[in-house]
């Protein structure tokens, strides 16, 4: 009896092999294989171990904000190419391939919405446009959110998850650290309250200027927060680092974060905090909108 053709054996072997392909996906956590579903459903928190997976913007906007009232600020923004940068493919061949992978024009959405009917000035880096990397423009849209909050009388909330500056612009680049913390200065000096959630991975030029200035800095459980990695660290300084250095439970231990928070909780933590910051500097709940905002 002839045996079957090796071709036939193999597609069925590969049939198998992608049979569930996308149903399940294993936790980066404890290892457990959960249906896909699931874990979108939690908002991408493990119900095994509560391991918090990365979650898109628009997961954030649909976990946090009420439904429709997303007044997105200055969409059209986009980078361009100042200073000519290749790195063994031109800047703006980068740009375009972020663009086409993240479905966005930048690293960084803002707008206006309300949450739990409280009007909000709103702001999250999208980490899949280039790691959330902080150009011009980025840096542009976070000053522009911090300014449009303080002419509105309006609270700022904004979610950080960022690799740090962005390489191709350099200077250019490194420059929107001073602008952000100049209009976050501002947005305080009017009383308004500035809450900055810190996602995985909050690190570079990000951290260093406005991510770690808020009244209040919340964390997810088990984010890195910090500048450089522990990898460069350790490798600088030829050490090895205590155990979950830069994690957000080592920064809770050393003060350099206020709260703790599950994804889960996230939305009631931050009104809770927000009816206490508002009430303690008297800055109105019904910010008014800007003209063309």
């Amino acid at each position: 009896m002839p045996l079957p053709e090796r071709k036939t054996v193999e597609s069925g072997a590969d049939s198998k092999r992608t049979l569930g392909k996308g149903v399940f996906r294993k936790c980066d956590g404890c290892g457990e294989t959960l249906p896909s579903e699931a874990l979108h459903h939690n908002h991408e928190v493990c119900p095994q171990c509560s391991h918090h997976h990365k979650l898109s913007a628009a997961g954030w906007r649909q976990l946090m904000i009420d439904d429709d009232s997303f007044e997105e600020w200055d969409a059209h923004l986009e980078p361009s190419d100042p200073l000519e940068f290749v790195d063994g493919k031109g800047y703006p061949d980068r740009i375009a391939a972020a663009q086409k992978s993240s479905h966005a024009k930048e690293a960084v959405e803002i707008g206006r919405v309300l949450m739990d009917g409280r009007p909000v000035a709103w702001g999250a880096f999208l980490f899949a446009f280039m790691g959330g990397s902080m150009g011009s423009v980025a840096g542009e849209k976070i000053a522009r959110l911090f300014e449009r909050a303080t002419a509105s009388r309006l609270p700022v909330v904004l979610l950080q998850a960022s690799g740090g500056a962005r390489m191709q612009e350099g200077i250019l680049s490194l420059m929107q650290m001073a602008k952000t913390v100049a209009a976050l200065e501002r947005l305080k000096d009017a009383g308004l309250p500035f809450i900055s959630v810190l996602l995985h991975p909050t690190t570079g030029g990000v951290a260093a200027s406005f991510a770690l200035l808020g009244d209040v800095n919340i964390a997810e459980p088990g984010a890195l927060i910090g500048f450089a990695g522990p990898r460069v660290i350790e490798n600088t300084i030829r050490q090895t680092l205590p155990e979950g250095f830069q994690r957000s439970e080592f920064l809770l231990a050393h003060g350099m974060v206020d709260r703790i928070v599950s994804r889960l909780e996230m939305k009631r933590e931050i009104g809770v905090l927000l009816r206490h910051l508002l009430h303690s500097t008297r800055a109105p709940e019904n910010g008014r909108a800007l003209p063309g905002a």
